[in-house]
């Protein structure tokens, strides 16, 4: 086992909480189902993953066999994340690796190459950069809730301002591939074609056939 830490920062499935960007043209209840699916293609690809400690950082309730459930804290999406990394890291100080529930295709392949990456020497962060200008992949061999604190997320500049804040602290960061994530039902389709056997896709084919 990779003596490192994974973390997925999500939200309870719940129609009208989850995926509201999709309503209309979808339901909330088909958009709550939409983000099930790609929650649980998110925890099967980490719990596939070679790694000694996973944790669910969640806001609400969802059963995660295999995963120690942190509640996620409230304020702002940066406050967030900091908060996450700084308290898996009081728990358990070793190097973590967060990912969002947003890119279903995310498999163990890539996990295990994030988590090589980062524990390599002369590595400080890995950072995956979304589509749209977010990132779905922060990990950091020592967190510093400050350098995440005060990045403006929903941007389509957020994973460019958070790469910068890591540079200018001097961290040596590499980066990994970039992913599209599901935000619109323009990345229904687009997303559910690059894992055509996970429940992402079978449910995106059930709703939109």
């Amino acid at each position: 086992m990779t003596a490192a830490q994974v973390l997925v920062l999500a939200k309870q499935p719940v129609a009208g909480r989850v995926k509201t960007r999709l309503t209309p043209p979808l339901t909330p209840h088909q958009a709550a189902a939409i983000a099930r699916a790609a929650l649980e293609d998110t925890l099967d690809a980490v719990r596939r993953t070679e790694v000694d400690h996973r944790v669910l950082v969640l806001d609400g309730a969802f059963a995660a066999p295999g995963f120690v459930l942190q509640e996620q804290a409230g304020g702002t999406l940066d406050e967030r994340l900091a908060t996450a990394f700084d308290q898996a890291w009081a728990e358990r100080p070793v190097p973590l690796l967060l990912v969002g529930m947003d890119t279903p295709q995310l498999d163990e392949v890539l996990l295990e190459k994030a988590l090589a990456t980062l524990l390599s020497p002369g590595v400080d962060a890995v950072l995956g950069l979304a589509e749209d200008g977010g990132w779905w992949c922060l990990g950091l061999r020592r967190p510093q809730p400050h350098l995440i604190r005060g990045v403006v997320t929903s941007r389509d500049d957020t994973g460019a301002v958070q790469r910068r804040r890591l540079l200018e602290a001097g961290l040596r960061i590499v980066d990994l591939p970039v992913l599209r994530d599901v935000d619109t039902v323009g990345d229904l389709r687009q997303v559910a074609a690059l894992a055509p056997e996970g429940r992402f896709a079978r449910v995106v084919q059930a709703m939109l056939a």
